[in-house]
Formats: structure tokens, sequence, C-alpha cells
């Protein structure tokens, strides 16, 4: 089995060393952390899901995001193939981003964990059902059954 890598890749590409053994291995939510796990990086995503987005628009989206920071951010998305970056012009060259795919794959997650602050977060509130105000609830779901998927059933949810 694969280890997990002490860090993500760095700016120029190149991979860092994986740890030594005995150390925690690679696991889908490790590897979904490596993707996506910090601060920034989730905001970015969150700006960039009701549209594509400049550079200053994301700087406004996402306040308080250094500009060095926000550059980091964009690249490793891309590295990761969860954000596509178009030029609009050449000289100087600039571009619009937007999620891909994958990208747009994280707005399901994005909102449970926004569900989870709102409903852990001193004076916030949980998302609401616009048609009748019942605070929502995400549930895992089989498609191929047709079954709710209860907590308790933790262990029987498998990664392949």
């Amino acid at each position: 089995m694969d280890e997990w890598p002490e860090q993500a890749a760095s700016e120029t590409g190149t991979e860092h060393r994986p740890r030594s053994p005995g150390n925690r291995l690679r696991s889908p939510l490790a590897d979904a952390l490596a993707a996506i796990g910090d601060r920034w990086t989730l905001l970015v995503v969150a700006a960039l899901l009701d549209a594509p987005r400049r550079f200053g628009e994301l700087q406004e989206e996402v306040r308080g995001i250094a500009p060095n920071v926000l550059s980091q951010r964009l690249r490793a998305l891309e590295r990761n193939a969860l954000v596509v970056a178009r030029p609009y012009t050449q000289r100087p060259p600039r571009f619009v981003y937007e999620l891909s795919a994958a990208g747009q794959e994280l707005a399901g997650a994005l909102r449970l964990l926004a569900g989870w602050g709102a409903r852990n977060a001193e004076g916030a509130s949980a998302p609401r059902h616009a048609a009748c105000g019942t605070p929502i609830q995400a549930r895992w779901w089989c498609p191929t059954c047709e079954q709710p998927v209860a907590d308790d059933e933790g262990e029987e949810l498998h990664f392949a």
C-alpha cells in the first residue's frame, strides 16, 4: 500500500518523500485533505461554485487572503484538476478561473461542512428548507437498493 506523503507537491511540482514506515497510511479522507484541506482553498472553491471568476474578483470574494496565497492555492487546485484557468488576455497574461467537473463535485461536501459549522457555531442556525422552514438533514443513500443508510451502519461503509 502507498504511504502518505508528508506534504503535497511543492509549487515547482516536485514530490516530497513519503513518511517513514509505521506512519499513517493513505486513506480517502487523507487524499481529499491533501487536495483541498486548508481554509483558504475551501473558501476559494466556495467562491467559484456560483460562477467563474477573475483573480481580482476572487480576492474580493475571499476576504483577507493575500495575493501570493491566492496564487498558490489556485495553482494547487489546477494541479489537482479541480480548477481550470482560461486566459482572457495574453499581455499581461490574465486568467479566469472556473471549477472543473471534479471541483463542482465538492459543492455537496462544502454544503455539509457549512451546515455543520452553522449548527455548531454560537448564534448560527442550520440550513432550512425554503418551502417549510424545517432544518435540512443530509443522509447517506444507496442508489442501487434505494434505501437510506443509517448512521450506525458506518462500519458497513467501504471505500473501494
